[in-house]
């Protein structure tokens, strides 16, 4: 039994890789109600997100392999969600290809210092980061369902900026790769040598 609910957190993140292929058919099939179907599997990306993490840290079972998988698929399904915003909502990405752009480049920059420095990929999983991503979920559902999105928009391209530079600066100042480093004043502590405090449901 034990064994079957170890396996819950893992299930959870496979399901937001299946589901990020998913919303690439549906937007380019566009069966009925695929508009609503989209938003449940973006609502449900959100929430498997947040739980595969508790469920992982109760279960003492949240090693770094796991967290690094976790930022891996989260990483594909998000850009698989972009790319069926973008076959279903052309012009809006056009009309902003600057913002969009911009944030794909410091997002890119990202991955590229980790790997440069530490030859891994990002998994800081900053608390900033996780506040952010509840923008991307909430723009792409405006997005998906309208074709538009202004404040909102606005709101998730710049606040996104600004934690990329946050995880950069962060990358830069640890020592050694290190996963869940909830923000940039725990990065100094560590690099002074000093513990940091994580919280137990969201960095623990």
């Amino acid at each position: 039994m034990k064994k079957h609910i170890e396996k819950i957190p893992i299930g959870l993140i496979y399901s937001r890789l299946i589901l990020g292929f998913v919303i690439l058919l549906l937007s380019y099939y566009q069966p009925g109600s695929f508009r609503c179907i989209i938003v449940s599997i973006i609502i449900w990306a959100i929430v498997s997100d947040i739980f595969d993490g508790i469920i992982a840290r109760k279960l003492n079972i949240s090693t770094q392999k796991l967290r690094r998988l976790d930022s891996s698929v989260d990483q594909v399904f998000w850009i698989c969600t972009l790319i069926g915003a973008f076959l279903l909502c052309g012009d809006f990405f056009i009309e902003n290809y600057v913002e969009i752009f911009a944030l794909l480049f410091f997002e890119g920059l990202t991955y590229l210092v980790s790997f440069i420095k530490f030859k891994k990929e990002v998994a800081t999983h900053a608390i900033s980061s996780k506040l952010w991503t509840l923008t991307i979920m909430g723009t792409l559902i405006q997005i998906v369902l309208s074709c538009n999105s202004g404040l909102l928009f606005n709101v998730c391209i710049y606040f996104g900026i600004l934690t990329r530079i946050e995880v950069i600066a962060i990358l830069l100042i640890i020592k050694d790769w290190t996963n869940d480093v909830p923000s940039l004043y725990h990065a100094i502590r560590l690099r002074q040598g000093k513990k940091i405090k994580r919280h137990k449901l969201f960095n623990g």
